[in-house]
């Protein structure tokens, strides 16, 4: 199983793994000493060009193996017979609604039946408008990561003290630059329980954070009812998997700013065990260039979003991705996101120029930027980015963080992990070196640290955005309950 792209596409492999587990396969290891795979499954990414093109690549290359080779994924599910057209290497091209059978499909093709190829249909057609109405129409439409019942259908790929856990999918916004809803479907909720029920079943493979995913995690409730907390389900899903035995941080991610609530606000920078981490999709400052995205918002009010975080918690971490270069954008529109990017004092910041994605709204606009006054842009606001973020880690140090080890230290690697306000992979973290702090029980020693140790730490320099801190003591990890 190779997985591509997002954090959301870690959940479906190891969802996909369980089924297939439960279907009479084994998984096994392509870098060692296993046997030789008879089907390497991959699960594609769509989301922009160079994600594809990734995509198509590492199917090439699962094909050199000699293996049969199945797509799956976002690719797979928004290309379908076309993907399969021009990839003759790929012994079959499967969509989600292949999802529940894959065991059974793996099966036909490993005996050398072909398989009709998925023929994609735009996906938010197969859930009612009404978002009330969704719940009992999702229960015949296969949505991935959802329906699984009391019983987990999820077997993890790692032993990571860190795992990613979806709370809805699909998005009813219609951002002109997006494709993602055409493929991913209707916003729909996962049920607080089964939410719960996995992240405890999480804590017992021992994970210690949970990174709640989805593709936006602000609109989670509003297609449940009264019984579930409606409008306040997110706060209500997040102080009980806070209060899990052996979860020590849940941490939100793609938040929407036009839906972040006071309460939503509160809740994040306020509850014991949720990381004040907010990853904020502001896509730009300008009102002009959001308008023409289909996005809400503008300087002002972002910036009081970020005032009112801050006012909560004045440590806590801010992220977000823009883009630059959207047609019609003028200097000025860059401007007033330097402004706003300026006046933020954000983390971590994603900068990437706009490029047109098959089937949007925006492939189809007009005053379109030529390629070298894109990329200048882009150098701009990342040169300015890389200068304000750098400030803000180095505003951390005498600070105190408590840090997630994530790597032990060895002869060719430091000993690192993240604070609260570094999700994985995306914000950097912290490096961890021997100082000069004791406890009770003795000087914390960076040769102690293992993967999964909780530890406060001193910060005491940064690199960039990462964080130089040295231990001061090591946290109990609560009893997990026994299954």
């Amino acid at each position: 199983m190779l997985t591509l792209g997002c954090a959301r596409n870690e959940v479906d492999s190891e969802e996909l793994a369980g089924r297939l587990s439960g279907g009479g396969w084994d998984l096994v290891d392509l870098e060692g000493d296993e046997a030789a795979p008879d089907v390497i499954v991959v699960n594609t990414c769509g989301f922009v060009e160079s994600a594809k093109k990734d995509s198509v690549d590492t199917l090439l290359a699962a094909a050199d193996t000699g293996a049969k080779v199945v797509a799956v994924g976002c690719m797979a599910e928004r290309y379908g017979a076309e993907l399969a057209e021009s990839l003759p290497e790929a012994s079959a091209v499967l969509g989600f609604d292949h999802y529940p059978d894959l065991a059974e499909r793996l099966g036909d093709i490993v005996q050398g039946h072909a398989i009709p190829s998925h023929t994609p249909v735009d996906r938010r057609t197969l859930l009612p408008i009404t978002p009330v109405q969704r719940q009992e129409a999702a229960t015949d439409v296969t949505v991935p990561g959802h329906g699984w019942g009391p019983r987990v259908m999820r077997k993890r790929l790692d032993d990571a003290p860190v795992a990613s856990l979806k709370i809805a999918s699909g998005c009813d916004r219609r951002c002109s630059f997006c494709a993602i809803p055409s493929f991913r479907g209707s916003f729909v909720s996962r049920i607080p329980d089964e939410i719960v029920a996995e992240g405890a079943w999480l804590a017992e493979q021992g994970v210690r954070e949970l990174v709640l995913v989805s593709e936006n995690s602000t609109s989670y409730g509003k297609d449940l009812g009264r019984e579930h907390a409606g409008q306040g389900a997110l706060e209500a899903v997040l102080t009980r998997l806070a209060a899990i035995p052996g979860i020590d941080r849940v941490r939100v991610s793609y938040l929407q700013p036009a839906e972040t609530r006071p309460n939503l606000v509160r809740a994040i920078a306020t509850t014991s065990g949720v990381a004040d981490y907010f990853d904020m999709s502001f896509q730009h400052s300008s009102e002009t260039v959001l308008r023409r995205m289909r996005r809400f918002g503008n300087t002002e009010s972002f910036l009081g979003l970020v005032k009112q975080i801050r006012e909560l918690s004045p440590a806590a971490g801010i992220r977000s991705n823009v883009i630059v270069g959207f047609p019609g954008e003028t200097e000025d529109d860059v401007d007033e996101l330097a402004r706003f990017l300026t006046e933020a004092k954000l983390d971590a910041v994603g900068v990437f120029g706009y490029s047109d994605e098959d089937g949007t709204e925006a492939e189809n606009l007009g005053d379109k930027l030529d390629a070298d006054t894109i990329g200048a842009r882009v150098a701009r606001i990342s040169a300015l980015v890389e200068e304000l973020t750098t400030q803000r880690a180095e505003d951390r140090i005498g600070s105190e963080v408590v840090v997630l080890i994530e790597r032990e230290e060895s002869e060719d690697e430091d000993c690192s992990g993240r604070a609260a306000h570094q999700a994985p992979e995306v914000d950097g973290e912290c490096v961890v070196v021997d100082g000069s702090n004791e406890i009770d029980s003795g000087p914390v020693l960076v040769s102690d640290l293992v993967v999964g140790d909780l530890v406060r730490c001193r910060v005491i320099d940064s690199e960039g955005v990462d964080l130089v801190v040295e231990p001061v003591e090591i946290i109990p990890r609560a009893v997990v309950a026994s299954p």
